[in-house]
């Protein structure tokens, strides 16, 4: 390889000798790497419209890998959706516990937690389609059934939030009143979801957002 460091014609040249260049060294990905790179490809190409079923073929040509390079790292693609499930449990848990430990349960916690995962959805187009089941249509049930139970514990999270606001408002019916009201957020929030996937993100989650939740609230 030529030294790009060579002097113009002309030029008085350094007294130090010019150390050879060495042939770029690709580097290696870091344990744990590899593993990431390989999730945000999944994620990337989920959130292309249209696409109804990621192969492992085309997430190698993605990565420009071959398939046995992916399976190093995970031993099927339903370990690989699981991965994305991960990030999304640990990430959505995480910000409720922030929400429920600054805002006193009631509807201002509720809604903050119907916005969050609105918010949440926007910025991650390819996780929605995960968190709506469309992306695990041909993939292994139990990837279908924990989502199903992440919308269970929302809406857990949600009607033990507005249990206390039923029976400051008098409810006779406390607990019911909160059950009602958590089931109609969390269909609510997996409407929008769906209908923000299935328009190929166009219908944004977050329209008219504020004045939806006050309605059923």
């Amino acid at each position: 390889m030529q030294n790009e460091e060579t002097s113009a014609p002309g030029a008085p040249l350094s007294s130090v000798s010019p150390e050879p260049v060495a042939a770029p060294v690709r580097k290696r990905p870091k344990p744990g790497e590899r593993r990431v790179q390989i999730l945000q490809a999944l994620a990337a190409m989920l959130e292309q419209p249209g696409a109804e079923r990621v192969t492992t073929a085309a997430l190698a040509a993605r990565l420009e890998v071959s398939e046995a390079a992916l399976y190093r790292h995970f031993a099927s693609k339903a370990q690989m959706f699981e991965g994305l499930i991960d990030f999304i449990e640990q990430s959505v848990f995480t910000l409720i516990n922030q929400i429920t430990e600054r805002s006193a349960p009631g509807q201002e916690q509720a809604a903050r937690i119907v916005a969050m995962l609105v918010q949440f959805a926007e910025k991650n187009p390819g996780m929605t389609r995960v968190m709506v089941g469309d992306a695990l249509v041909y993939e292994n049930e139990r990837l279908q059934n924990r989502m199903n139970q992440f919308f269970d514990k929302i809406e857990a999270t949600l009607r033990q939030a507005l249990r206390g606001a039923a029976a400051a408002e008098g409810s006779a019916t406390p607990s019911v009143d909160a059950q009602v009201r958590a089931s109609a957020l969390t269909a609510f929030v997996v409407g929008r979801l769906q209908r923000f996937a299935r328009s190929g993100f166009r219908r944004q989650p977050s329209e008219h957002l504020d004045a939806a939740v006050a309605l059923m609230l």
